[in-house]
Formats: structure tokens, C-alpha cells, sequence
């Protein structure tokens, strides 16, 4: 029997490639339109799991495999947001020089039946202390801006990165392993 297509729902070209990377296209890409407002106390780890659910719900095709995920920059209980400006993209930054934090990345799977799976994939990044001069050079890329936490793993801010503990595609935004397993769950031949 021939699994069921897949829908990707996500607005991420990173997401894509990562799925390509394993040998799978979706059938179709759809952004999810819903509210990211976490709630208030909402730990980091709850918070990308109902992101990553309520993607998946918000997304409906017929007879499709909807896979949606959603990935946290976390400083302790702290979730960082999107950096949209410069400013925030140096307060996110600021935040992570020098330290450890956790980026957290929920994947959801959802069928047709309204059956749901789902896995939480916790990575440990370690920052080095940056320079004023290395923070200003990064944000004149513009690459952090839009990102979960001001950066991009594959992208300058690998530089600044001295210890990784986890999976590098689920720091990126899919983790790989974890999204092969659920996908062969539902019949998928994952190579």
C-alpha cells in the first residue's frame, strides 16, 4: 500500500531542504496562519510542542500527511523571540554570549483520521563570548533577522558556537532522525 502524500507546513525554505535532504519532497507547502503568543509561564519545551500541534491542525488537506514543527531558542525558562529588528537581533545576542542555552524542536505528524504523532528534540548550544565588534558584524548580515533566538545554525553564526550537544538538523529546524521515524510510522520508506 502506498503511504499517503505529504503536506509540509511550513513557511521554512530550511525545513524543505532538510526533508530533501532525507529523500523526501512534500506534495504541497503551506504556511500555517496561527497565534505564537506563548502563554504566560509556558515552559519552553510545552510551548514548542503546541506550536508544532496547532501548525499541524491548522493545516488541512484531504487524504494528506501533514508534518509541521516549531523550534524554541531557550535561556533558562526564558523563550527568546523572533529577532525582527536589529535591536532585538543584539538583545537576543546579548543573552546568548558566552553561555549555554537549550534549542528546542517539536515535531507533529498529523493524519487524515486525526491521528497525531509527535517527538520533542532538546539540544544544549554553547555561545562563545562574543565582541562588540563580532555582534555589529553579524547584524549588519541581516541573517539572524526573522530567527528563533537571532541566529541560523548553518549560517555565520556557526563561528560563534564552541559546544553542540544533540541533533545539528533539529537546531536548524527539523530534526531529521526523529521526523524519519514518525514519517515510517505512517508507511513512509525513509531511506
Amino acid at each position: 500500500m502506498k503511504p499517503l502524500p505529504l503536506v509540509l507546513a511550513s513557511s521554512s525554505p530550511r525545513r524543505l531542504m532538510l526533508l530533501q535532504q532525507i529523500g523526501i519532497t512534500p506534495a504541497h507547502i503551506i504556511a500555517p496562519d496561527i497565534d505564537e503568543t506563548p502563554a504566560p509561564d509556558e515552559p519552553p519545551r510545552l510551548y514548542a510542542a503546541r506550536m508544532a500541534r496547532g501548525k499541524a491542525a491548522a493545516v488541512r488537506f484531504p487524504d494528506h500527511l501533514v508534518l509541521a514543527a516549531d523550534t524554541v531558542v531557550a535561556a533558562g525558562r526564558r523563550i527568546l523571540p523572533k529577532a525582527e529588528t536589529p535591536d532585538d537581533l543584539r538583545a537576543c545576542m546579548a543573552l546568548l554570549s558566552g553561555r549555554r542555552h537549550r534549542v528546542i524542536t517539536a515535531v507533529a505528524l498529523a493524519s487524515p483520521d486525526g491521528a497525531l504523532r509527535e517527538r520533542v528534540v532538546e539540544n544544549i548550544v554553547t555561545w562563545n563570548r562574543l565582541t562588540d565588534d563580532q555582534v555589529e558584524r553579524y547584524v549588519a548580515t541581516g541573517e539572524g533577522l526573522g530567527k528563533s533566538g537571532g541566529y541560523a545554525i548553518n549560517g555565520y553564526a556557526a563561528s560563534f558556537i564552541r559546544f553542540l550537544s544533540g541533533s545539528q538538523s533539529g537546531v536548524v529546524g527539523l530534526p531529521l532522525f526523529e521526523t524519519a521515524q514518525l514519517l515510517r510510522s505512517f508507511g513512509w520508506q525513509v531511506p
